[in-house]
């Protein structure tokens, strides 16, 4: 019961139009990077895991999508439920270019504060943190969202 009022609570603060919850995790590189010291670009929240077939496939076009775009848009993938040494393996082996953070411990656990249900889960942030909109799973419909918004 606790778990779904939290989860209830939690979609709450997430939902479009809304800032995004602000958070400091570890980078790849050890150091501390905070989600409001990203604001002026869009942003893509990637909620992920090495253990995520669909997470995995999706590498490619992610790849595509933030070449295209990285001077307007940065992309921070957020490991989930992956043991240090997994992330950072994965990381290197798929070549990501952009911010690669590590979820934090049970006081800062980003799946419970942003509500995500499943991965890959995408949130995009506009260029005050405000959300746009939360993709669940790999779909064309995230890509054609980034698409439309790189058109304005």
């Amino acid at each position: 019961y606790d778990k779904i009022q939290k989860h209830k609570e939690a979609l709450k603060l997430v939902a479009d139009g809304m800032t995004a919850p602000d958070f400091t995790l570890r980078s790849i590189g050890g150091e501390d990077v905070t989600l409001s010291s990203l604001r002026g670009k869009y942003v893509v929240l990637d909620f992920w895991g090495t253990w995520c077939g669909w997470c995995i496939k999706g590498i490619p076009e992610m790849k595509k999508m933030y070449q295209k775009y990285s001077n307007r848009l940065e992309v921070v993938g957020i490991a989930c439920g992956d043991p240090e040494e997994a992330w950072k393996k994965s990381v290197a082996a798929n070549e990501l270019p952009w911010t690669n953070l590590i979820n934090g411990t049970e006081e800062n656990n980003l799946p419970e504060k942003y509500a995500i249900k499943g991965y890959p889960t995408k949130i995009i942030l506009d260029g005050e943190g405000r959300i746009i909109k939360t993709i669940l799973g790999e779909s064309s419909a995230f890509y054609n969202c980034i698409d439309s918004l790189m058109a304005l």
